[in-house]
């Protein structure tokens, strides 16, 4: 498959929506490769942890921007990440970095880095993407686009079931309000409240407005 066949399929939204496994979900059933950049951004917050680096000082961050040895790639359809030659695994969702993602996110030179990278997926094939500004900043010009919300309430409650401690509604404030690519309903993106849906119900959702959208799916 050459590179300009290859197409994106972009699902932002915010914390606890849903929008990781409907992606993954999405792609298994679509047969694409499923990435989840949130996973990049928690990799660099994990890593400012494993070098004592004050996400809070963007320089001290930058700098270390240079030094590390930052992997991205794919493996048995999901995206990897490896930092200096270590897979961070479940670190990435500890409450520590849960703490630190949103103050990375909001530094302009982490952004241009990892979406530098997640552009790059697409000379691997067509892919579903989720994230906070996949369909916005990453690949604004994809015909296909959804942003999976929730209730607060609805969204608290999973991360709690999941034993995640961090608070949903500081993170949407600060993803939302940060300059740098701020948390938005994409140009185009149809929305899709999951809080009373279950989660095949959610991608039978995405699959009827992805074919309305103009994707061939069989």
């Amino acid at each position: 498959m050459s590179v300009n066949k290859n197409f994106a399929i972009a699902i932002d939204g915010p914390a606890a929506s849903g929008k990781s496994t409907v992606a993954r979900q999405l792609a298994q059933r679509l047969g694409l490769i499923m990435i989840n950049t949130g996973a990049m951004y928690r990799a660099i917050a994990w890593a400012t942890i494993q070098r004592d680096v004050d996400v809070h000082d963007p320089d001290a961050v930058v700098a270390m921007l240079d030094e590390i040895d930052l992997a991205c790639g794919v493996h048995d359809g999901g995206s990897t990440i490896v930092i200096d030659g270590v897979d961070p695994g479940e670190a990435l969702r500890e409450d520590a970095v849960n703490l630190l993602v949103s103050a990375v996110a909001a530094i302009s030179e982490v952004r241009v880095l990892l979406v530098a990278k997640q552009r790059e997926y697409l000379t691997l094939g067509s892919l579903v993407m989720e994230g906070r500004d996949i369909g916005s900043v990453v690949f604004p010009d994809t015909p296909y686009k959804l942003y999976i919300d929730a209730s607060e309430e609805v969204r608290m409650a999973r991360r709690s079931a999941e034993g995640l401690a961090d608070v949903v509604s500081k993170r949407d404030a600060e993803d939302s309000k940060r300059k740098a690519s701020p948390l938005i309903v994409a140009h185009g993106a149809v929305v899709i409240d999951s809080s009373e849906m279950s989660i095949d119900e959610v991608v039978e959702a995405a699959l009827i407005t992805l074919r309305e959208q103009g994707l061939s799916i069989s």
